[in-house]
């Protein structure tokens, strides 16, 4: 829980700040932009709730923060938050919000689909909250997890045993020292079912997959993200564990899907036709090997 005691000085005057905990992981800025920014190596409110819908995106925020550095000096009603989780993204894919610290705040992913259909498919592991639990169950529990690499595990076994899920993640990755049931090897593509491919990327981690589901949606985990400043994808230079020029080969092999939509676990979701899309790419790699 946030402390008022610890409030940064950088937060304009009012009911919702950020206090010096915070690990710049970057969520708040996404979900509530015009409340919050950075500001050095912090998130801080540089605008205040001014409408409900307003306020509403605050406490979002405040619940997804993986370190509870969020807080409000006024009362108000924790479940405006909790209860907007997950929230729909577009078609069947949702963001689950709780995101974990142990993630460094990594976003997580849902996909709703019939049984018949493959059942539903979380995409890394939020945190374990009672609450976005029983959500998770209300729209169909969850019959795989898809883990992108081992930084973003979280609460992974929990949700397991909750739901009783086959977990798929890359052996590279220690998948059979975390006890996943379906694990993959090699750099060739997984066909898991008709909609979704798994795609080892290694780069980022030895390990490091992406899923794309229906040849629209990509789950990029920390591979591939949208950069507003550069107007186009990008990868972390700064955050790459295991090899740029793997991570930059491996960026190369996208060029062969069609996704109009990238969904990161840290980094700005972007959504455009594919052809512009594999355009962004294209750019993405042009500027990867100059790095």
């Amino acid at each position: 829980m946030a402390s008022a005691a610890l409030r940064l000085p950088e937060n304009v005057p009012g009911d919702f700040f950020v206090d010096s905990t915070c690990i710049d992981c970057d969520a708040c800025r996404q979900i509530a932009p015009a409340i919050f920014a950075e500001a050095g190596d912090a998130s801080i409110v540089h605008h205040q709730p001014e409408t409900d819908e307003e306020t509403k995106r605050g406490l979002m925020a405040l619940v997804a923060c993986p370190t509870g550095s969020i807080g409000t000096t006024d009362h108000h009603d924790a479940h405006i938050g909790i209860d907007a989780f997950p929230e729909l993204i577009a078609d069947d894919v949702y963001y689950c919000g709780f995101n974990a610290e142990s993630s460094f705040g990594a976003w997580s992913y849902l996909i709703q689909r019939p049984d018949d259909q493959g059942g539903n498919v979380l995409i890394d592991s939020p945190r374990y909250a009672t609450q976005l639990v029983k959500k998770i169950e209300a729209l169909g529990g969850v019959r795989r997890m898809f883990l992108t690499h081992k930084d973003d595990v979280a609460d992974h076994h929990r949700f397991a045993e909750r739901f009783g899920c086959d977990r798929i993640m890359h052996a590279a990755d220690g998948a059979e020292r975390h006890g996943v049931e379906q694990v993959i090897r090699g750099e060739e593509p997984i066909e898991i079912d008709r909609d979704l491919i798994a795609i080892p990327v290694p780069g980022h981690t030895r390990g490091h997959m992406v899923l794309l589901y229906r040849n629209q949606f990509l789950f990029a985990g920390d591979h591939l993200a949208w950069s507003p400043k550069r107007n186009s994808l990008i990868a972390f230079r700064s955050a790459c564990w295991y090899s740029w020029t793997e991570q930059t080969r491996s960026m190369q092999k996208l060029l062969a899907y069609d996704f109009a939509w990238v969904l990161p676990g840290h980094g700005r979701i972007h959504h455009e036709p594919p052809a512009k899309m594999r355009e962004a790419l294209r750019d993405c790699i042009d500027w990867m090997k100059t790095r």
